[in-house]
């Protein structure tokens, strides 16, 4: 393909929506790749952020994937805050689903900010089943929600790597603030001045047009939005968290629990994936479940609670990683991604996990 590349059986090139594209070279693999992942980076990223992911997706699972790394919200334009980067994502994904009408299934794999863009886009491309337009009215039935589409396409995994869920702004939800209460409340006044709207949304201050909150709008299907309803249509929910040495996003946000929450874990031994010391699969609370939970820390304010109650309306796989014994261990937020095949190798073992646990 033009201003394409090949290495190692995987060809990529830069997609006409914007963004890379990464397949295999075999082109009968190729031709019956029918499941495309779509790689959403973090604020300041660019679509290089998941090369290595991709490619190894590619090459792991040669006929199954098709794999687009999203590039419309790239560096500064991160900034914008989530609703417009969702805004700018739904429409360069549709664009690589236009172009590829062989494709049948979606998945997303989002880093950082990146899954609470990934969470807006599902929102913003959900279908109810047997329904041309989002504005009529959703069936009833989960069972019935579960066969709705994402873009047209069937909805498979939704993956999270050290995402944010609860927000930013809670104590020790971000680890470089070393959970200083005066810290903490400071940096919630002046985020907006280094990350403009998009840090507003992460520390929950933003009040558009006396709406609640974004990220509290986007734990239900509101404003022509099915953000519960699309997460709930996908097959799996998985969420990738460093338990420490994470100074951007924080361990109770990512894994989307509570303090009294936070399991116990020990070193792994596990050859496969030494540094996955955690799983759990968490089954979905009802309303009356939720609510007869007892709290038994005072960590998490109002909205958090709310955030991290619905979230739990669904079920989710949580996988839980420590690279406490790595030398690169303070660069944990970019090594579970493996944002840098050179630096950030020893991640390598969390790719193979999601690529080893994929329904595709």
């Amino acid at each position: 393909m033009e201003n394409g590349t090949a290495e190692n059986g995987v060809c990529s090139s830069e997609s006409v929506n914007g963004g890379e594209d990464v397949w295999s070279c075999n082109k009968s693999d190729a031709s019956s790749a029918d499941h495309l992942v779509v790689m959403v980076h973090g604020i300041l990223g660019s679509a290089k952020d998941w090369k290595f992911a991709a490619e190894h997706f590619v090459r792991m699972l040669p006929d199954k994937v098709f794999v687009h790394c999203s590039e419309r919200n790239t560096s500064t334009l991160t900034l914008d805050g989530v609703d417009v980067m969702g805004e700018r994502l739904a429409e360069e994904i549709l664009g690589v689903i236009k172009q590829k009408p062989c494709l049948r299934k979606i998945s997303f794999v989002a880093h950082s900010v990146g899954g609470l863009v990934a969470r807006y886009v599902i929102g913003r491309l959900f279908r109810p089943p047997n329904r041309e337009n989002a504005e009529d009215l959703l069936p009833k039935s989960y069972e019935e929600l579960s066969k709705g589409t994402i873009g047209g396409l069937e909805p498979m995994n939704f993956i999270t790597v050290a995402t944010p869920h609860l927000g930013s702004r809670g104590n020790k939800q971000v680890p470089f603030l070393f959970g200083v209460p005066a810290f903490e409340k400071a940096a919630s006044l002046v985020i907006h001045l280094i990350f403009r709207r998009t840090g507003r949304h992460l520390f929950l201050t933003d009040y558009d047009e006396g709406k609640p909150p974004l990220l509290k709008r986007m734990v239900e299907d509101c404003d022509e939005c099915y953000f519960m309803s699309a997460l709930r249509s996908f097959k799996r929910r998985v969420a990738y968290s460093n338990v420490g040495y994470d100074h951007i996003v924080g361990w109770r946000t990512s894994s989307i629990r509570r303090n009294s929450e936070l399991p116990k874990w020990e070193d792994s031994f596990n050859e496969k994936y030494p540094h996955i010391v955690h799983e759990e699969r968490c089954k979905a609370y009802d309303i009356e479940q939720c609510e007869s939970i007892v709290i038994a820390d005072t960590a998490s304010d109002k909205i958090e609670e709310e955030l991290v109650t619905a979230l739990s309306r669904v079920s989710w796989e949580k996988v839980d990683v420590s690279f406490h014994g790595s030398r690169q261990r303070s660069a944990a937020h970019s090594l579970i991604q493996v944002k840098d095949r050179g630096m950030h190798a020893e991640g390598v073992d969390v790719i193979q996990h999601m690529i080893d646990h994929l329904l595709v």
